[in-house]
């Protein structure tokens, strides 16, 4: 077996894996794909994950895979089964785990983060953190449970109404996963704000009632002519950009919600106009991990309701991780696996 251990300092290694046999509540996991995130990305160049990351480390928190052995007292899982994994781990102690914000955790640890992850041949895996995936489930949809899961933790942040307008910009891999969940939460109409013409045409594909280009047009005007009024009612900016975000305050209408989603540099800054916040009475969220929305995910991945296959453009080797990550970085790609055997 082989691992990808992440060194620090933009170094990842691949080593071979030799793990024990599952102890008490772990079972072991051999990897069917596992995604790489802007997460996986922004540790690889220095930054924090959902948890402080201490290399060497196995990286690689998106993932799905068949259970191999069982530890003692694992319970409701079997050998042989097709398994998603939920990297966050809560402490259940602190203030905000007691207070039902277990997502702010100050304990948190995460597979993948902080604990050996999914790019590897196998993972031990605590089995509380393994959601049995239903039988016949293409092991590559079950790896976009983590994201989808995320991306319903921002849905639910937001809060769309049946009717709403909602404008969604960057069209990575969690733009096109959100203007789809905004369509199921019952927006009237979904728009997607994203340069590159090859994610435009996926959107309106996937069921966008429109596409703009943010660089050859003028998002607002453009906004309003497709929606017919002023402004969207809720804005998802996916793309963790200051430059982004200011635009979603701009795009927003009257009494607008808009979601801040997208990962940004630590060392980032917002700096706008404060004015239209004020006087559009705009409310300005975040929204952060996937607290109790993973097995959602998965449940939802099993209805048939999304189009996430599509969003697989590239597929690499274990021993391609460094490759892996800087194509998930490239306008060519939307979402990366990495996988045993490619």
């Amino acid at each position: 077996m082989i691992g990808a251990y992440f060194l620090g300092n933009q170094t990842i290694e691949t080593r071979p894996l030799v793990l024990p046999d599952p102890g008490p509540g772990q079972v072991l996991v051999r990897v069917a794909a596992c995604g790489v995130c802007g997460t996986d990305v922004h540790i690889y160049h220095g930054g924090k994950g959902s948890a402080d990351v201490t290399p060497p480390v196995v990286l690689g928190h998106e993932f799905s895979g068949i259970i191999e052995k069982l530890g003692d007292g694992v319970e409701d899982l079997e050998v042989g089964q097709l398994v998603t994994v939920d990297p966050n781990i809560y402490c259940g102690k602190c203030r905000p785990c007691r207070q039902g914000q277990k997502q702010m955790c100050h304990h948190m640890r995460a597979v993948g983060v902080n604990m050996d992850g999914g790019f590897a041949e196998c993972c031990l895996v605590p089995y509380a953190q393994c959601v049995p995936v239903p039988e016949g489930t293409d092991p590559e949809l079950a790896a976009m449970a983590e994201p989808l899961a995320c991306c319903l933790h921002g849905i639910d942040r937001a809060g769309i109404r049946p009717g709403e307008n909602v404008l969604v910009i960057g069209g990575g891999t969690i733009g096109q996963i959100m203007l789809q969940l905004a369509r199921i939460a019952g927006a009237a109409k979904v728009i997607l704000s994203e340069p590159v013409e090859a994610r435009r045409k996926l959107a309106v594909e996937l069921g966008a009632d429109g596409a703009i280009d943010p660089i050859d047009e003028d998002l607002n005007q453009r906004l309003g002519e497709l929606l017919g009024c002023e402004g969207a009612d809720v804005v998802i900016e996916c793309v963790g950009n200051p430059r982004t975000s200011a635009q979603a305050i701009d795009a927003a209408a009257r009494c607008g919600r808009i979601l801040l989603f997208g990962v940004p540099n630590p060392e980032a800054v917002l700096q706008t106009r404060m004015h239209p916040i004020f006087q559009k009475e705009l409310t300005i969220m975040g929204s952060f991990v996937n607290p109790d929305t993973h097995s959602r995910a998965v449940a939802l991945l099993a209805s048939g309701q999304l189009k996430l296959k599509p969003l697989i453009t590239h597929r690499y080797p274990i021993s391609q991780l460094e490759d892996a990550i800087m194509t998930q970085t490239s306008d060519k790609s939307i979402k990366v696996l990495v996988k045993a055997e490619v």
